[in-house]
């Protein structure tokens, strides 16, 4: 018991410092890449190549003033970055990096991921209210009807692997997609829409443009965070990159093979001996963070491409459009399911 425990609380230490280096990586990587979009340099002082520039940004955000309005609830305008964090880390300890290698695993950590995301909407909402401001609490407003209008049509895409995978065990819904050689067996082979669905609110669950309404600048001046400043706001700052990292990581594991490497029933009856290896282990953990790592990028290519939605057309996309099609979505697939039971 005393070395699972010990084991447990390494990989627990391990994955949170992880996270909290990519986010500040995510943070240059988005800056890089916005400025190749926009045909400028980027950060190109700070550090070789600009790569110190976030770090700068940290030291600058510990050392600014930490301002409370008069008017503002002080505990609750405190509770709520304090939240966001702790909330994106703990959906973090969730993800399985590789064979055996997860903080949480549990039977029904699907749902729990799930929990997570509803609960994160407070973090947003409390903020918005407590820094008793029109236009944070015009952004902590649109947040908690965004999330709502969202996390259904989220959870019908979640149904749709719980389905395919007869578990709510995100570990087993990465290996149940070891079928078909370990790469046609992927949940974005079998099941597309929800593929799609799960990507699309993802954005809207981790305020990203096109979704970016509780904090538009252009109106809202910063909604929800406008009365923050210092590490608080940094606080945000950061658990918005954790969240759309860890976005990137859920995304991979429910869809596109989790930390299955491509073929990986081949290859491992190729090379007997890489079956329960550590070296398997290392490959599967890259694997899984290059796939992230790709859908973190395209979170950052869609914030630098596409414009913000209108209020009444966030609505319409998620209620109209979205929440229908997850739900017929869902509902072919336990009908093929059954039928194909039957015989």
């Amino acid at each position: 018991m005393e070395l699972a425990w010990y084991w447990t609380a390494a990989v627990a230490f391990l994955i949170i410092n992880f996270l909290l280096v990519s986010a500040s990586v995510l943070v240059y990587a988005e800056r890089k890449v916005s400025g190749y979009i926009q045909a400028r340099p980027g950060p190109n002082r700070v550090g070789p190549f600009g790569f110190l520039q976030p770090f700068a940004d940290v030291l600058k955000l510990v050392l600014k003033e930490n301002i409370v309005p008069l008017t503002a609830n002080p505990f609750i305008h405190s509770l709520a970055p304090t939240l966001m964090v702790i909330i994106a880390m703990g959906a973090g300890g969730l993800i399985p990096f590789a064979r055996g290698v997860v903080i949480a695993d549990m039977e029904v950590s699907a749902l729990v991921l799930l929990a997570l995301t509803s609960i994160s909407v407070y973090g947003v909402t409390l903020a918005g209210w407590s820094s008793n401001s029109k236009y944070s609490l015009l952004g902590g407003l649109r947040s908690s009807a965004q999330m709502i209008s969202y996390e259904l049509s989220m959870g019908m895409a979640v149904l749709s692997v719980v389905l395919l995978t007869g578990s709510l065990n995100l570990v087993e819904m990465v290996e149940a997609q070891q079928v078909g050689w370990g790469f046609f067996g992927w949940n974005i082979f079998r099941n597309p829409i929800g593929a799609v669905l799960f990507i699309v609110t993802a954005f809207a669950e981790t305020n990203r443009t096109p979704f970016d309404l509780p904090e538009a600048e252009q109106e809202l001046v910063g909604g929800y965070h406008t009365e923050y400043s210092g590490m608080k706001f940094g606080m945000f700052f950061l658990a918005e990159y954790v969240n759309f990292f860890v976005a990137s990581f859920f995304i991979v594991t429910l869809f596109f093979g989790g930390y299955l490497l491509p073929f990986e029933p081949l290859i491992i009856s190729a090379f007997p001996g890489l079956a329960d290896s550590i070296l398997l282990t290392v490959l599967q953990i890259l694997t899984l963070v290059v796939k992230a790592g790709f859908f973190a990028f395209v979170f950052i290519w869609v914030r630098w491409t596409l414009p913000r939605f209108k209020y009444q057309q966030l609505m319409t996309l998620g209620w109209k459009y979205l929440l229908p099609i997850s739900i017929v979505n869902a509902m072919v697939i336990a009908i093929v399911l059954a039928v194909l039971n039957a015989f």
